[in-house]
């Protein structure tokens, strides 16, 4: 067993490189544990989740926040955002009630509820979603007639939204809305409708013609109306005014010869006076 007096004995060279070597090592350790604590301790960032497996086996679903995790026990097996997601899928063949084959556009706005269930529910959940629009898509299209799909987009998204909402549960999925973005009949329907719509557009145009002549013969007709109304109003005021010019005439020569009546009577009154003076 060593002693100081044996210590005494092992030279400097040699203490120095043992001094050199445990420092080594515990620089080697606190790297390590440093890396580990790097490794192990997660930020998990706004509007995202973290599912952790220890062992294998689902063990939390981390919020936002900081994380510790412990080495080679635990591991993050997925990372969810929770913000609303869009899948646009590609049209769908579906059949109308009356036999029309047509090509359907939908697209889905759908949002993680539950990490978990998303996780561990089902194997593809976007396929899933896919999949599952098709066929609600299929059967709702197939109990309307090529007008009712066409008039119909309102009723068809909720419909669609409410059965795949439903349906989604299990995989902790919501289905916010789903829209049709293109509905294509086939070529001949589209160009028989296109000629429906000029048809519909010209009829329009040579109502708005009818209606625009028949209000300017109205107006003109007005015009004309008020024109004779003006014109009999002011023949009528001229003729008041003429008679009313004539009676006054009337009346300045009936005084005029009152007055001089009156003048007469007067000078032969004053003659009978003189006479009998």
């Amino acid at each position: 067993m060593l002693n100081l007096t044996n210590l005494r004995t092992i030279p400097p060279l040699l203490l120095q490189a043992s001094s050199y070597t445990n420092l080594v090592v515990i620089a080697a350790i606190a790297l390590i544990l440093f890396f580990l604590v790097i490794r192990n301790v997660r930020i998990v960032p706004q509007a995202k989740t973290f599912v952790i497996e220890r062992l294998g086996t689902y063990h939390a679903t981390w919020q936002t926040g900081i994380h510790a995790k412990i080495p080679f026990v635990d591991r993050i097996s997925n990372v969810i955002t929770l913000k609303e997601r869009v899948a646009d899928f590609d049209p769908q063949a579906v059949i109308t009630k009356d036999n029309v084959t047509m090509q359907i556009d939908t697209v889905i706005f759908y949002q993680v509820m539950d990490s978990k269930l998303y996780t561990y529910g089902i194997e593809s959940p976007i396929l899933a979603i896919e999949n599952l629009s098709a066929t609600t898509l299929r059967n709702i299209i197939g109990d309307l007639e090529l007008d009712q799909t066409l008039t119909s987009r309102d009723v068809i998204n909720t419909k669609m939204r409410e059965i795949l909402d439903i349906a989604t549960d299990p995989w902790g999925i919501k289905v916010n809305r789903v829209e049709l973005k293109n509905i294509m009949p086939p070529r001949e329907i589209q160009q028989a409708m296109e000629r429906q719509m000029k048809a519909e557009r010209e009829k329009r145009e040579k109502i708005l013609i009818a209606e625009g002549v028949k209000e300017a013969t109205i107006r003109e007709a007005e015009g004309d109306k008020q024109a004779v109304i003006l014109r009999a109003e002011a023949k009528k005021e001229q003729d008041i005014r003429e008679a009313e010019g004539e009676a006054q005439a009337i009346l300045t020569v009936q005084e005029a010869t009152a007055r001089g009546l009156k003048m007469i009577k007067d000078v032969q009154a004053d003659e009978g006076l003189i006479s009998l003076r």
